[in-house]
């Protein structure tokens, strides 16, 4: 069994297959996360869907890359060719080195953006809360969060920390003097709010739009604005007054079309940032839109500034990989550690009612003998037990875990229960 990788991301897709990719819907990623539980060669399994990825991690008891794309076409209604010809796919020590690149935030569009923390803990909450994984990503995920806690503590990564809405920010305030400027935000959610923090921070008057009026009221107070809000019913009469617009409503449709577009004196720039795409216009000499792939200029701006602290936290990254797999024999061998203590109970207590009944104990004696018995035998498994938890990594811990199964004939055990057997 091992560490399985599915990735789709700003890298080897573009942000029209990433729309089409999208699993942001809840049933939409629950159907797939079923579909994948429905097979029996992947035990658990997680799902990242956010603007710049869509990535799948599983631990699998053998490479399963064709049912998993398969399924991800049917889920998305796509060409399993095209997903397989774009995916990149990594196993084992891969894996996990990818995966604390992502939780580190080194493989995000923009270097060092703590916004992928909170994505990924509710991606994994998500999947564990639903049974999709348990023990095996749940260790792996943990671990990608304390090497991400580290890097933070011993590099410059984060100082400063950027997202795609403070890079959209920037490039808007390149284009325009943003000063007390009316500025229109759509939408409430994390990311709308990450913009509308990230303007008023250099003094922008913004205004919002929202489907829901309470709650774009309740968002305004919360930023400390009052009165700046309006209905996304009204949304024509704000694209034609505006100069800058940003965009993050989670829509499967465009909000912003052809058909909404007067013509107008000034300069329109509209900052879509969201996936799939909320404005779908054609751009023109008093229109520009940019979208989350638009950005990649600020971008790379921001990884020349932070390329000597990243390559601190790779070393980083692969200290912190190395320990993860001498770590993994504990994981690995616990289950079997427990179930080997669970025989040795259970073994003493079906020859005690053997000795009771041809008469070689008193039944008021058995409970006291019992006591005796298992205490000379968690005795005797005390070294072998500590040996296991701590075996040299010249071992493997699966070829060890199935030997010791077969030597004492151990059943399969849950690590989750039972965990003061030991």
């Amino acid at each position: 069994m091992h560490y399985f990788c599915i990735s789709f991301t700003h890298k080897n897709t573009n942000i029209a297959l990433r729309e089409k990719l999208s699993l942001t819907d809840f049933n939409k990623k629950s159907e797939f996360l079923k579909l994948l539980k429905a097979n029996e060669n992947i035990i658990e399994s997680l799902v990242i869907s956010t603007c710049n990825r869509v990535e799948l991690i599983a631990f699998v008891k053998e490479n399963c890359t064709s049912y998993i794309l398969n399924s991800l076409a049917v889920i998305c209604e796509l060409d399993k060719n095209i997903l397989l010809e774009k995916a990149d796919i990594f196993e084992d020590i891969g894996v996990i080195h990818h995966l604390f690149s992502v939780a580190s935030s080194l493989d995000s569009l923009v270097i060092g953006e703590t916004q992928i923390t909170g994505q990924l803990k509710e991606a994994f909450n998500f999947a564990y809360e639903n049974n999709f994984c348990k023990n095996h990503l749940s260790y792996a995920i943990n671990s990608a969060f304390k090497c991400a806690a580290r890097i933070r503590n011993e590099t410059q990564i984060s100082k400063n920390p950027v997202s795609v809405a403070s890079v959209a920010v920037a490039k808007a305030k390149e284009l325009v003097d943003l000063t007390n400027k009316k500025v229109i935000v759509i939408g409430t959610g994390e990311m709308g709010e990450l913009v509308a923090r990230h303007l008023l921070a250099i003094n922008a008057k913004i205004f919002i739009l929202n489907r829901n009026l309470q709650k774009a009221e309740e968002f305004c107070e919360k930023l400390g604005i009052y009165g700046e809000f309006d209905s996304l019913e009204n949304l024509e009469k704000y694209v034609q007054e505006c100069e800058i617009l940003f965009s993050a409503v989670n829509s499967n449709n465009a909000i912003i079309t052809n058909s909404s577009i007067k013509e107008v004196p000034h300069k329109r720039y509209f900052f879509d940032i969201a996936v799939p795409r909320n404005i779908d216009i054609t751009n023109n000499e008093k229109i520009s839109v940019f979208s989350v792939d638009d950005l990649e200029l600020v971008v790379r701006k921001n990884l020349a500034l932070r390329e000597k602290e990243a390559l601190i936290a790779y070393s980083i990254i692969r200290d912190e990989v190395d320990e993860f797999f001498k770590n993994l024999s504990k994981l690995e061998l616990l289950p079997v550690i427990k179930a080997l203590h669970l025989e040795a109970k259970n073994f003493i207590k079906d020859e005690l009612k053997i000795a009771v009944k041809k008469g070689y104990l008193r039944h008021c004696d058995e409970e006291e003998v019992f006591k005796f018995a298992r205490q000379l035998l968690n005795s005797f498994l005390h070294k072998p037990t500590m040996k296991l938890k701590y075996l040299d990594n010249n071992f493997t811990n699966d070829n060890i875990a199935s030997i010791m199964r077969y030597i004492f004939d151990l059943q399969e055990f849950n690590n989750t229960e039972n965990s003061n057997e030991i």
